[in-house]
């Protein structure tokens, strides 16, 4: 979907061939992609990241899990609030330290977190359909080794 004026960007060859300036590319069009996917769930990426985080490292305290993420602290807190309030996640004291919450996956953070893995896999499809499967897998390959370095 082109929005205003973007059916005439035409960036010169020197921009349209750095890698840089592919990979951002790409990061657009998957963000716009898993965007629309999560937009009827009134739930983003980093929505998704924490209930995902939950089911799979188990219950975490707030710090725990936006150190977990790389959130700052007034977004993991914000993320966390808005989960709740939707009855997706639930902070219970700690019994060690009541001072700290702990924060849990619900049974209905969980069916939600089932369906959001049904519509990310649909965008990361879309993503990729211009690839076979062997291309596939050596894009995710490369793009994990870049990421490392």
């Amino acid at each position: 979907m082109e929005s205003a004026g973007e059916a005439d960007y035409a960036p010169p060859a020197a921009v349209r061939t750095l890698p840089s300036w592919l990979l951002g590319q790409a990061a657009r069009r998957a963000h716009d992609l898993v965007a629309d996917a999560f937009a009827h769930e009134g739930i983003g990426r980093q929505h998704y990241a924490v209930l995902a985080s939950l089911a799979e490292s188990g219950p975490a305290s707030q710090a725990d899990l936006g150190r977990r993420l790389w959130l700052d602290r007034s977004d993991a807190h914000a993320f966390v609030s808005a989960l709740e309030q939707s009855g997706l996640i639930q902070r219970t004291a700690d019994p060690d330290d009541q001072r700290r919450k702990v924060v849990t996956i619900t049974v209905d953070g969980t069916r939600t977190l089932k369906r959001l893995r049904r519509k990310i896999q649909y965008a990361q499809d879309q993503i990729l359909a211009p690839l076979d499967t062997r291309e596939r897998e050596q894009l995710i390959a490369l793009l994990a080794r870049i990421g490392r370095n």
